[in-house]
């Protein structure tokens, strides 16, 4: 009889530590951003996303947390909890608990054969990550749905995407956002250091000119949050 109510206990046990995580992972999420992220990946390319939350911070690994050592809690927060979301996308292409420390850059090192990106802003990060099987670059970025100040406008667009400015109802936020993905996109493979001008986006066709000349797919996520992510397929 013992053993039995000792088994019942430990499966009740089981049970409601299960149903912590669930909801703790839930409270990680914001729900209508997973829902408008499911329709944002192309095949090859996996994304997730996470509230950051106290203690996020601590889930950066020795190789990591060296660089964000004079880094502000909330950067080193926010960077904990982007790659939280990282490992999870890297698990399912068999990774375990892989370091992602920041390169000369700034950029992160990926595992070799994927490519990924990191991104966060005060309340979400994200993650993008694939394989160099079916990728040359990708970039992500996430913004507030917010209208960019106007006196950033001719700071970030260039004087075609102002002319076209109607087909961003956020009126150079995502513009904005779509410029920070296609930079990391193409960095890694250029070496450049870009400005705002020196990639032009065209959201009509859902693409990103580079001054070189390179073109950069890109795809939207308008939500809670504006999420863009480009890339270049292999």
């Amino acid at each position: 009889m013992i053993r039995i109510e000792a088994a019942a206990a430990l499966i009740a046990f089981h049970r409601i530590k299960t149903e912590v995580r669930l909801h703790a992972m839930a409270l990680a999420h914001d729900q209508e951003l997973e829902l408008s992220l499911r329709t944002l990946a192309p095949p090859g390319i996996m994304i997730g996303h996470r509230l950051i939350a106290v203690g996020d911070e601590h889930a950066l690994l020795p190789e990591e947390a060296h660089a964000f050592k004079r880094s502000a809690v909330r950067v080193r927060r926010a960077s904990g909890a982007a790659r939280i979301v990282a490992r999870a996308l890297l698990h399912r292409l068999g990774y375990e608990m892989t370091a992602l420390p920041k390169s000369f850059g700034g950029a992160p090192i990926w595992p070799k054969g994927v490519l990924g990106s990191l991104a966060h802003d005060s309340r979400v990060a994200v993650a993008a990550v694939g394989t160099s099987e079916n990728l040359e670059g990708v970039g992500i970025d996430v913004e507030p749905a917010e209208i960019l100040p106007a006196d950033l406008l001719h700071l970030v667009t260039t004087p075609r995407e102002r002319a076209r400015i109607e087909f961003d109802p956020y009126r150079g936020r995502l513009l904005f956002v779509a410029k920070e993905a296609a930079y990391k996109a193409v960095y890694p493979l250029d070496q450049a250091l870009l400005g705002h001008h020196d990639v032009e986006v065209d959201l009509a066709n859902q693409q990103a000119t580079v001054r070189n000349g390179r073109i950069v797919k890109l795809r939207f996520c308008i939500s809670t949050h504006l999420v863009a992510l480009a890339f270049l397929p292999s």
